[in-house]
């Protein structure tokens, strides 16, 4: 997880204006010192200094992402501390000395207490005193992102957002994520469930590109007393653009690489005669690569079957992986159970090639795209995709 490391901007906000006529008030009004006469300026004299803070005095519930900042006129301020629980909130003063502003986030369920110090134009010191407290919520949601940092990923990979907790306000998680890449591309979030949203490109991304995601989730109301833990951050790169096209009758399974073809493998693909057992169309990602994978399907007589260089696309059960088991039907026939089987030579070859996030498109089955899988971003039309975002 990356934590939030956010820099407030100064925000020159205008609060109320505290003034007390003697010593520091209890209620965050301003101090001046004893005596001070005419100081509207009548008779000559000089205004005190007027110190007045945002979120004002014993302010309740105020949002973690607000900046504090305390603002002096007729004078300058000398002194400025925000602290909580014995510990000081960063912050700088302007070199002009006429506001101070918090250079960290505030944290959740805190009283902060102000004590700062001005002279005015009088030459006489003030005090202003007095505290806030911030919003504590009711939850506190956790989210992961993927890609991680620094991975390195296939053309089809989109980025994941999942939360610990379902969300209810989806506007709000979605204007706190942004995208950023090297080159121009048009992309969207959908929501896959209310614990997940994702955002994928219109096309493939371009290949050998770098991108950027910030979730700044961190003080963000996700609704019914939720609040986003922290921010996360990551920044990955896609690789070269390569793509695997399986037309299951043809028992062939071809590879691209810029849209030119570069491999083609015999194949045996899902059993013909047995819907269920197609290897159903639609477009998937490469999801993981396994040296080695156990396969166990009770409804088929099968388990503990041991099979090398395994790519799982589909969380339906669809892998592409070594069957020499089934080597007089590789190439000729289709009667997996919805793999696609390989010569061993021919998977480790293509296991060597692969990265996750490669897109993998079946077509020719009489089985449709499984939309019950988590990993269905591309068997939407774009349009549809769209449509998914928050409303």
């Amino acid at each position: 997880m990356i934590e939030r490391r956010t820099v407030f901007k100064a925000a020159l906000a205008a609060g109320a204006a505290l003034v007390a006529a003697a010593c520091s008030s209890e209620n965050g009004g301003t101090a001046l010192p004893t005596g001070a006469a005419n100081a509207d300026g009548e008779g000559g004299a000089q205004p005190v200094a007027k110190v007045t803070a945002e979120p004002a005095a014993d302010a309740k519930d105020v949002s973690v992402l607000k900046p504090v900042v305390l603002k002096v006129a007729d004078g300058k301020l000398t002194e400025c501390k925000v602290t909580a629980g014995g510990k000081e909130l960063k912050g700088d003063t302007a070199p002009d000395g006429l506001t101070w502003t918090s250079s960290e986030p505030l944290g959740y369920g805190k009283t902060y207490t102000y004590a700062a110090k001005a002279t005015g134009n009088d030459g006489k010191p003030v005090q202003f005193t007095g505290s806030f407290t911030t919003i504590n919520p009711a939850t506190q949601v956790r989210a992961t992102l993927n890609p991680a940092d620094n991975a390195q990923v296939g053309v089809a990979m989109p980025i994941s957002v999942k939360f610990a907790s379902p969300v209810k306000d989806r506007k709000a998680v979605e204007k706190a994520l942004s995208v950023k890449t090297d080159k121009e591309v048009e992309g969207a979030w959908g929501w896959l469930s209310d614990k997940q949203v994702d955002y994928r490109p219109k096309e493939y991304w371009p290949q050998n590109i770098t991108v950027s995601v910030e979730a700044k989730l961190y003080g963000v109301e996700l609704g019914g007393g939720a609040y986003g833990k922290a921010d996360v951050t990551t920044k990955f790169k896609i690789g070269r653009n390569q793509v695997v096209k399986v037309n299951t009758p043809d028992h062939q399974m071809r590879v691209y690489r810029n849209g030119a073809q570069v491999k083609s493998y015999p194949c045996a693909n899902g059993l013909d005669a047995e819907v269920d057992r197609n290897t159903p169309n639609g477009t998937y990602i490469i999801m993981t690569k396994e040296p080695t994978a156990v396969f166990d399907n009770a409804r088929y007589g099968y388990t503990n079957i041991n099979k090398k260089w395994a790519c799982r696309f589909s969380n339906h059960g669809e892998y592409i992986h070594e069957n020499q088991d089934n080597a007089a039907h590789i190439g000729r026939d289709n009667n997996s159970h919805g793999c696609v089987n390989l010569l061993e030579a021919d998977a480790k070859d293509y296991f060597d090639s692969a990265l996750i996030g490669d897109p993998v498109e079946i077509t020719g089955s009489k089985l449709a795209p499984p939309m019950a899988s988590d990993v269905k971003n591309w068997n939407y039309d774009w349009k549809t995709w769209q449509s998914l975002g928050a409303k």
